[in-house]
C-alpha cells in the first residue's frame, strides 16, 4: 500500500513537472497560463510584464485557477460553461489535448487551447490573441460536439478572469436616452455585482459591456494598477463580478446574457462566443483608455486610421420638414463656413405614406416626390457644387404598421403569434425579424438599392429607435424561440458583412436613439457612433467623458447645436459649444442660417482650426486631466501625438466662483525633456492674446507645475496648441 502511495505521489510530481507554462505577452503585460495533456488549463497570472516566470511563483503571485471552469464536477467557483447533454447529464470536465500557436495576418499572436470532456465527445477551443503594441489581449471560445443529439448550452461565457482580491473598485458606464455613458464607481464587497442588458436591440441603454477594475482603492486617472475589459458583442450581455471574501479572489465572467437564450447546439455545429478584449495598465484609468483606443483605431474600427469629415446633420435644423429647397439652403450655408459633408436625416422618404412624423413609412425606402421632386441625385449635385460630400439617414431594421412594407409582409416583424404586438415610436413602430433570411435580404437591399441608384452617396446614418419588445419570431421553429436574441444579431451581422464586402468605402454612422448601440461589436462595420441625442454642450462634457474611457475620439460624433439647446433649453456661447465638440469628431446639428454674422465668422475659423488639429484629436493619446464629476468649476483634457511632438489642451469653465483661487493647470503625456511652444487656438477674439501666448516651456514644467489660466465667466473655455521645439 505504501509503495502504491509513493508511486502515485511520483506520478503526480511528473504530471506537475510536465505542465507547460504559456506566456502570452505584450509590450508591458504578461498573461501566464499553464496546461498539459490530460489536464485543465490554469489561469496563473495576469499583470505587469515579468522577465522570469519563477518570480510569479517565488512571490506567491500565482492564482492557479481553472481558466474556463465548467459546471458539474467540483466547480464551486463561478462557471463559464454549463450544458445539458441529451441524456440529461449536466456535467463537463474539460482537459487539454493540444495547444497551437501562430500569428494572424493582422499581426496578432494567437494561442489556441484545444479541450475535450473526459466522458462526452464535447469540445472547446479556447483562444487568446495578443497585440503587442497596445497591450491588448482578446479571448473567445468555440464550442462543438459529436454527440448523437443536440446539447443545450445553458451558459456560454467568452471569458473567465480570476483576480487576487484586494481593495477593488469597479468603474463602469450606465445611463439612458439623453444621458448615455454616465460614469459610476463603487467598491466591490463580498457578493455579486452584475452589469447586464436584455434590451435585445439597443443594449447600451442602461449600461455598457465595458469596465475597469482598480486594484489599489479608488481609481486614479494616470497612476495605479487597473484591469479593463469590454465585450465585443451587439446583443444581450452579462458581466459578473463575484468577490469571495474567504478565498480572497474576484472572479470576472463575461459573455452573452444566457437569460432566455438557451441554445440547442446540433452535432458538429460550431458555436463561437463573442470576443472579450482586456488590458492591464500601471498608469491608471488613462492607461487603459489609451490601450483600448490604440487597439481600436489600428485593428478593429473600419477605417480607424482615416480622418473623419466635419459634417452638418439636418435633424435639429428641420426635423421631419425635409424639402429640396431647405436641404439646398443648409448645404450652401454649411459650405460657406468650410464644412465637408452634409447628411439628410429622417423625413425624406415614403410614397403612399409620406414620412411627416414618426407614425408611418419605415420600410418604404423610396423618395417622397412631394418633398424632393428632383430626387436624391439633384441633392448630391448641389452638394458637389458646394464641394460637399452627401449622406442620408436610414432605419432599415424597423417598420411602421402604417407602411406599404407592413401591409405586404406583416409576418416579417417580431411578435408573439397570439398577442397584439407592443409598438414603439409614434405608436406604430415595430422591429423586423432579422432571423428571417428574407428580412435580411430586405435590409441589405435598403442600402444596396440606394447605392445602386445613387452611387455618389458617401455616408449613411443607420438608426434603431426601438427595443425588442415582442420577443418572438414567426420564422424560428416553436422549439427554438430561445435562439431569438442570438439569431437576430447573427442575421444583423451577416447583413453588415454583405454591405461591407460590396461597399467597403461607404462611411456608416451607428445610431440608436443616440448612443444606444455603443459597443465594439458593431465597429468592424460602422465607422463612428452618434454619442447622444442630447446635444447640450454642458451635458456632452459628461457623456463624452464617459465614452472616452473605452472608445476613441474618432468614433465620437460631437455636434454644435442651436442655442437655446433643443433638449435642455440652456443658452451656451458658440465658442464653448465648438470647443466641446472639437474634443470628438466635430459636426453641426442646426441651420447655418440661424447663426448671426459674428457667429458665422467664428464657426468658419473654428472649422478651419479643427481641420488643422484633427490628426491630433482623432489619432492622438487622450489624457483626462480634470473630470466633470469632480466638484470643481473646471473640466480639462488634452490629446498628444504618439511622438509627443504636438498636443492640444482643452479647459472648460462651467461656472464662475467669486474670489476662487486659480489653481495651476497641470498637463500630462508630454516629453519632459522637450520644450513646447504654446499658442491659443480657436480664440473668440484672435486679437486678444493670453499671457502664455508664444511662450516656450519644458514638458517637465508643464506636467509638474502647470500654467495659470484665468477664465472669468460662466461657460467659458480655452484651447491651447503645444508644438515641440
Amino acid at each position: 500500500m505504501k509503495r502504491l502511495f509513493l508511486a502515485a505521489i511520483a506520478l503526480l510530481c511528473v504530471a506537475q513537472l510536465s505542465a507547460e507554462n504559456y506566456e502570452i505577452t505584450t509590450k508591458n503585460t504578461t498573461l501566464l497560463l499553464r496546461a498539459s495533456e490530460g489536464r485543465r488549463v490554469e489561469f496563473v497570472y495576469y499583470g505587469p510584464k515579468v522577465n522570469k516566470i519563477d518570480e510569479v511563483f517565488n512571490t506567491s503571485s500565482q492564482i492557479g485557477w481553472n481558466a474556463y471552469p465548467c459546471f458539474g464536477t467540483n466547480c464551486t467557483c463561478e462557471h463559464a460553461l454549463a450544458v445539458t447533454h441529451a441524456n440529461g447529464d449536466v456535467s463537463l470536465e474539460l482537459v487539454t489535448y493540444e495547444v497551437k500557436q501562430y500569428t494572424d495576418p493582422d499581426g496578432g499572436r494567437v494561442w489556441e487551447f484545444l479541450l475535450k470532456d473526459k466522458v462526452f465527445p464535447f469540445y472547446v477551443k479556447q483562444f487568446y490573441k495578443a497585440y503587442d503594441d497596445c497591450d491588448i489581449i482578446k479571448t473567445w471560445t468555440e464550442l462543438s460536439h459529436t454527440e448523437k443529439k443536440d446539447v443545450m448550452l445553458n451558459k456560454f461565457a467568452s471569458a473567465y478572469i480570476p483576480v487576487k482580491s484586494g481593495d477593488i473598485y469597479l468603474n463602469y458606464l450606465a445611463g439612458g436616452w439623453g444621458a448615455e455613458a454616465q460614469l459610476f464607481e463603487e467598491r466591490l464587497l463580498p457578493g455579486r455585482k452584475t452589469i447586464g442588458n436584455h434590451d435585445g436591440a439597443r443594449t447600451s441603454f442602461g449600461g455598457n459591456p465595458s469596465f475597469m477594475i482598480s486594484l489599489d482603492g479608488p481609481a486614479k486617472e494616470n497612476e495605479g494598477n487597473v484591469l479593463g475589459g469590454t465585450l465585443s458583442y451587439t446583443g444581450n450581455y452579462d458581466l459578473s463580478f463575484v468577490k469571495n471574501g474567504n478565498a480572497n479572489h474576484l472572479e470576472i465572467v463575461a459573455g452573452i446574457n444566457p437569460e432566455l437564450s438557451q441554445y440547442y447546439l446540433q452535432p458538429k455545429e460550431v458555436f463561437t462566443t463573442p470576443e472579450f478584449i482586456f488590458t492591464y495598465s500601471t498608469e491608471g484609468k488613462g492607461g487603459i483608455s489609451r490601450n483600448l483606443h490604440r487597439w481600436a483605431r489600428n485593428y478593429h474600427i473600419i477605417g480607424g486610421k482615416e480622418p473623419r469629415d466635419i459634417l452638418l446633420n439636418s435633424w435639429e435644423g428641420v426635423y421631419f420638414r425635409v424639402n429640396q429647397e431647405g436641404m439646398n439652403q443648409m448645404m450652401q450655408g454649411f459650405a460657406e463656413i468650410g464644412g465637408e459633408l452634409f447628411v439628410m436625416d429622417d423625413g425624406w422618404f415614403g410614397d403612399k405614406y409620406p414620412r411627416d412624423n414618426g407614425e408611418s413609412s419605415l420600410g418604404d425606402w423610396v423618395v417622397c416626390e412631394k418633398k424632393l421632386p428632383e430626387g436624391i441625385g439633384a441633392l448630391i449635385d448641389e452638394a458637389e457644387r458646394n464641394n460637399l460630400k452627401f449622406g442620408i439617414w436610414i432605419e432599415p431594421e424597423m417598420t411602421n404598421t402604417k407602411s406599404e412594407l407592413y401591409e405586404k409582409h406583416p409576418d416579417w416583424v417580431l411578435r408573439q403569434p397570439d398577442r397584439e404586438p407592443s409598438k414603439g415610436r409614434g405608436g406604430t413602430q415595430l422591429v423586423l425579424d432579422m432571423c428571417n433570411p428574407k428580412v435580411q435580404d430586405h435590409v441589405f437591399n435598403v442600402v444596396d438599392n440606394l447605392m445602386q441608384e445613387n452611387p455618389r452617396i458617401y455616408y449613411m446614418k443607420w438608426d434603431a429607435n426601438m427595443s425588442i419588445s415582442n420577443a418572438s419570431s414567426l420564422y424560428l421553429p416553436k422549439d427554438r424561440q430561445s435562439h431569438l436574441y442570438i439569431e437576430y444579431h447573427r442575421g444583423l451581422m451577416d447583413v453588415c458583412k454583405r454591405i461591407r464586402e460590396k461597399y467597403p468605402k461607404l462611411v456608416i454612422q451607428l445610431c440608436a436613439s443616440g448612443g444606444g448601440r455603443l459597443n465594439y461589436g458593431y465597429f468592424p462595420y460602422f465607422n463612428e457612433c452618434w454619442s447622444s441625442d442630447n446635444t447640450d454642450a454642458v451635458q456632452r462634457l459628461y457623456i463624452q467623458h464617459g465614452m472616452s474611457h473605452f472608445y476613441p475620439a474618432n468614433i465620437m460624433a460631437a455636434h454644435v447645436s442651436a442655442s437655446p439647446n433643443h433638449q435642455t433649453g440652456r443658452v451656451v456661447p458658440i465658442k464653448f459649444r465648438f470647443d466641446v465638440a472639437m474634443t470628438g469628431r466635430l459636426g453641426m446639428e442646426m441651420k447655418p442660417s440661424a447663426l448671426s454674422a459674428k457667429e458665422k465668422e467664428f464657426a468658419k475659423r473654428a472649422i478651419e482650426t479643427y481641420k488643422s488639429i484633427r490628426p491630433v484629436i482623432q489619432q492622438g493619446d487622450l489624457y483626462r486631466l480634470v473630470s466633470p464629476y469632480e466638484k470643481k468649476p473646471y473640466v480639462s483634457l488634452m490629446y498628444n501625438t504618439p511622438e509627443k511632438d504636438r498636443a492640444v489642451f482643452f479647459l472648460f469653465r462651467r461656472h464662475y466662483i467669486n474670489d476662487e483661487w486659480e489653481e495651476p493647470r497641470k498637463m500630462a503625456g508630454l516629453d519632459p525633456e522637450r520644450n513646447y511652444l504654446i499658442r491659443e487656438i480657436n480664440a473668440e477674439n484672435p486679437e486678444k492674446k493670453l499671457a502664455i501666448e508664444g511662450k516656450v516651456v519644458s514638458g517637465r514644467f508643464l506636467m509638474e507645475n502647470g500654467i495659470r489660466l484665468s477664465l472669468g465667466k460662466d461657460l467659458s473655455s480655452v484651447v491651447l496648441e503645444l508644438i515641440a521645439q
